[in-house]
This record gives structure tokens, C-alpha cells and sequence, in this order.
């Protein structure tokens, strides 16, 4: 099976809850970008990551059913006082300004490097943060719980973790 599937009875794939109230939700798959709105809500809540199937509503298939929910995990975002790691920090000064290393973690996860003019650190600090639907998607397709942001000035460090 591959990440994203399409079965007779659904579609198993990686989901980020962009949006849930009482009566229904919004979930964006990781893999394939495509939304789909739930007629109710099987009990997610926002930035929850679901490895599940969801299929079509009946009898019209306007809206969907999750189905089958094979794991469910709350997934953060963090804009964390400790600095870049020496090895993050080794990683930005071998790169030009506005470029991007990703790392595997010892483990499970990873983290990306962008090496950015000291004066725009905040400002790219604050864009990574405020694209959460994008960084949590990451995290969800990572299967990690926690997104944790470093920086110091002209390093940022974008870390997925466990």
C-alpha cells in the first residue's frame, strides 16, 4: 500500500484537522493536498495529525466519512528560547543566504536549516510560524508529534520531533 490509496470503500491516507467544531471537520491530506469536509465530527479536534480512511458521504458524495481511524496524535508548533544546535549553526554557515538543508534526526523526525540576513531573523521566524497549516502537515507526514522553532540571528532552525 502506498501512503495515499484509494480503495473501493475510501481512501486511507495521513490527515491534518485544519478545522473542527461540534458538527463537523476539515481534514487536508499530507501526501496529495486534497480537502476533504466531513458531514460530522468523529470526536478531532484542530492540528490533530489522523492515519485513517475516510470515504464518501452518501447518498449524494458531497461530504465525507472518517471511517476508520488507525491512529490519532495532537500535533504543536513552538517558537522555542534555546538556540540552533552547534551542528544547525555549522550547517547555516555552509549555505548561501536563503537556502535550506534538511537533516534526518538521530531517530525519527528531522529538521531544516534556513540561513537568512541577520536583520530578517524574526521576521522568517514568524513566517514559519504562522504557516501552520504547512509545517503541521510536514509533521504529520513525518509522523512526529511536535514542531519546535530555533533561532539565533541569521539561523533558523525548524525541528520536527518525536
Amino acid at each position: 500500500m502506498t501512503d495515499t490509496d484509494e480503495q473501493p470503500d475510501g481512501k486511507e491516507s495521513t490527515f491534518l484537522v485544519t478545522h473542527a467544531d461540534d458538527e463537523s471537520a476539515v481534514l487536508k491530506d499530507v501526501h496529495d493536498g486534497q480537502v476533504h469536509t466531513l458531514a460530522s465530527n468523529p470526536g478531532v479536534e484542530t492540528d490533530d495529525a489522523v492515519e485513517g480512511t475516510v470515504a464518501p458521504d452518501p447518498p449524494m458524495e458531497v461530504s465525507w466519512q472518517l471511517i476508520e481511524i488507525d491512529e490519532r496524535r495532537s500535533l504543536s508548533i513552538e517558537d522555542s528560547e534555546e538556540p540552533p544546535t552547534a551542528r544547525e549553526c555549522e550547517l547555516a554557515a555552509e549555505q548561501a543566504v536563503g537556502d535550506l538543508t534538511k537533516e534526518p534526526r538521530a531517530g525519527t523526525g528531522e529538521y531544516h536549516v534556513i540561513t537568512v540576513p541577520d536583520d530578517e531573523t524574526d521576521a522568517a521566524v514568524e513566517d514559519v510560524y504562522e504557516d501552520r497549516e504547512t509545517t503541521l502537515a510536514r509533521a504529520a507526514r513525518l509522523g512526529v508529534n511536535r514542531v519546535e522553532i530555533r533561532s539565533e540571528p541569521g539561523v533558523v532552525s525548524v525541528r520536527y520531533l518525536p
